[in-house]
């Protein structure tokens, strides 16, 4: 039996679901048309959209869910990590403050295919006059490079996670090109000739009470004010009042003010920010005075090297839902699986159409990637259910021989929204 049989196999399994209450009423294909993007696709037995290939070791398919509330649609890229012609990637604006729709994310890296990635800052009403900075929440890595670190767990966007789970959680993808998922913690130092402090952020929307976080050329333009609002536990507490910022550049202190600057950072600068106790440490710096500092992102069980990471939150781990996954609240959603011991990855995107509107839950999504095959699941941003109109859930794919990626799903609300980064497919021929 070839591997594209056993994987067909495990998916005709996948498509045969469980009714019961509140959860999948199971996953017979129903015969809808495909959406607008997946115009084209191939019809199997049944009413089931045939696997359509993508690139060598990539396919695109699609499939209805009936639930107790109406009928989902999920797309799929289906990703197989053991030809050395495919890997995945981060895509992001090159910001980390920056955001652009999925499929031109996709576009201008050359990617054949991707998804929408981490939560983020997306709005500050309970800050008046603070900009949003449209950062994801949780940590990023881009081609073997630490991009960011993950802010509070009091200060993320997003459903609430499963117990235990915090903003260090990643999906992502290591050296050994096998995906896996771990926590990714910040290590960082800043050393003066009279003291040593904790690195207390890295290109973070929000930091931690106290603290002193850096900013490198890798954030952006946005201001960094939002960074000294809110506390670890409440992402609508008051703005800090006792604040401080310094520049480094070549290892000296070269500028300092008493509030967060905003526009882009020279390369080869870093600009310190503190709240609180940190504030006060960096007023005790003075230009001319000698600054290191040090930084990177600590796996907590991986001994493999990132080559690419982002945030959002596990819900599937060793084949077993997490305790706690919501069951109630419906929407759009977007979502990861791996399976076959890190060589096949699924990227998951429901459909947004007013058809198919209704979504799944939290612990629908991870039944789905279960039956799919998957022995571990990450909950990645999505939105759109019946009072929620946004448009974040995004699965692009690009035909053989096209120039361009298409939106293979129905975004809720019509069209793509700007996004901080995603999960892209690459191939080389």
């Amino acid at each position: 039996m070839t591997r594209r049989t056993q994987r067909s196999g495990r998916f005709r399994t996948a498509c045969t679901l469980i009714t019961t209450l509140g959860t999948l009423a199971g996953a017979a294909l129903l015969g809808a048309a495909p959406a607008d993007g997946a115009a084209g696709t191939a019809r199997g037995p049944a009413g089931r959209a045939a696997p359509s290939p993508i690139a060598p070791g990539v396919e695109y398919r699609y499939f209805d869910i009936p639930t107790a509330r109406g009928t989902a649609r999920a797309h799929i890229l289906d990703v197989d990590l053991r030809d050395p012609r495919t890997s995945v990637g981060l895509l992001y604006p090159g910001k980390v403050a920056a955001r652009a729709p999925v499929s031109a994310l996709a576009d201008g890296v050359g990617a054949v295919g991707g998804i929408n990635g981490d939560f983020f800052n997306i709005t500050e009403t309970q800050h008046p006059g603070v900009e949003a900075t449209g950062a994801p929440v949780g940590p990023a890595v881009a081609n073997g490079r630490a991009l960011k670190a993950a802010v509070p767990n009091g200060q993320r966007f997003g459903p609430a996670m499963p117990p235990g789970v915090t903003t260090e959680a990643v999906l992502g993808v290591g050296t050994d090109r096998r995906a896996r998922l771990d926590d990714l913690a910040l290590e960082g130092q800043i050393r003066t000739p009279g003291s040593s402090l904790p690195l207390g952020g890295l290109n973070q929307y929000a930091l931690p009470v106290g603290s002193v976080g850096a900013f490198t050329d890798d954030w952006g333009s946005v201001s960094r004010t939002r960074a000294i609002c809110g506390t670890d536990t409440s992402r609508g507490a008051p703005c800090s009042t006792d604040t401080h910022e310094v520049t480094v550049r070549g290892g000296r202190v070269v500028a300092s003010s008493d509030t967060p600057g905003t526009g882009p950072i020279a390369r080869g600068s870093t600009v310190l920010v503190g709240r609180e106790e940190g504030a006060q440490q960096l007023r005790k710096l003075s230009t001319g005075d000698r600054v290191s500092v040090s930084h990177r992102l600590v796996a907590a069980a991986s001994h493999v090297p990132f080559r690419f990471a982002l945030g959002g939150f596990p819900v599937l781990r060793g084949g077993v839902p997490l305790p706690g996954l919501d069951n109630a609240a419906s929407a759009v959603r977007t979502a990861a699986g791996i399976s076959d011991d890190g060589r096949r990855l699924l990227l998951l995107s429901l459909d947004g159409s007013p058809e198919f509107r209704t979504g799944l839950t939290i612990a629908e999504v991870t039944d789905t990637l279960r039956d799919l095959g998957a022995r571990d699941g990450f909950s990645l941003d999505g939105g759109g259910s019946s009072t929620l109109v946004s448009a974040t859930s995004t699965l692009v794919a690009r035909a053989p021989g096209a120039d361009a990626v298409t939106v293979r799903n129905h975004p809720s609300g019509g069209a793509e929204r700007p996004v901080p980064n995603g999960i892209g497919v690459f191939s080389r021929k």
